[in-house]
């Protein structure tokens, strides 16, 4: 007895042709959040939420407004400015900077790599594994230690001092004061940040240049 073609090819039961339907509706919605993500990207308009796991703690729009006011000013119209784990000041930076300053963000989190060019992979454990061609290449860089800890501060200057060619502007806790000045010889300034979610460590703005006649 012969057998037809459509007779030697495996059936699929129900439930794995539903499976099958399932996954394929799965990543077409996939792919059209990618392209409204891309979308959204282009236009500025994502926002991307504070990671606790990560020592994430973004700041408040009033210190965002006024750290990005001192970059700007500190690097001038044509001047670069480099970004260590300070990631929630970079919509606000690239929104109000001229075109032709040039951003840059230094952060561990890959979901900021959506800032393409202007992001580089950043690992404070490893202070120096960043472009050598960003040797004292910024005119200021703001700085924001992921951890109060001696280790985490130390290798962060090391990349600091790295990066810049002078200006440095960071902000860490009040407890750090004496770590800050021994590293980077900076000077705490009026200025004190503050956070979307209040922080129960006191928070501190050190720099090496004056920056109250911006604030």
């Amino acid at each position: 007895m012969s057998i037809s073609e459509d007779e030697d090819l495996p059936q699929l039961s129900s439930e794995t042709f539903a499976g099958l339907q399932e996954f394929y509706k799965e990543q077409e919605d996939r792919e059209k959040r990618l392209e409204l993500l891309a979308s959204e990207t282009i236009n500025g308009d994502v926002t991307i939420h504070e990671n606790w796991q990560l020592s994430q703690f973004w700041y408040d729009d009033r210190t965002i407004e006024a750290l990005v006011d001192v970059a700007i000013k500190a690097a001038g119209s044509n001047g670069n400015i480099a970004l260590v784990s300070c990631p929630s000041l970079y919509r606000k930076l690239k929104e109000k900077a001229d075109p032709n300053c040039d951003i840059t963000l230094f952060e561990y989190d890959k979901r900021f790599a959506m800032y393409g060019k202007d992001f580089i992979m950043y690992d404070y454990k490893f202070p120096l594994a960043i472009p050598r061609d960003k040797s004292s290449y910024y005119d200021i860089v703001l700085a924001d230690p992921p951890f109060l800890s001696e280790e985490c501060l130390t290798k962060t200057a090391v990349t600091i001092k790295f990066l810049t060619k002078r200006k440095i502007l960071l902000c860490t806790g009040a407890i750090m004061a004496d770590l800050v000045r021994r590293l980077l010889d900076l000077k705490k300034s009026s200025f004190e940040p503050k956070h979307a979610n209040n922080l129960a460590n006191e928070f501190w703005c050190y720099t090496n240049f004056n920056i109250d006649d911006v604030l």
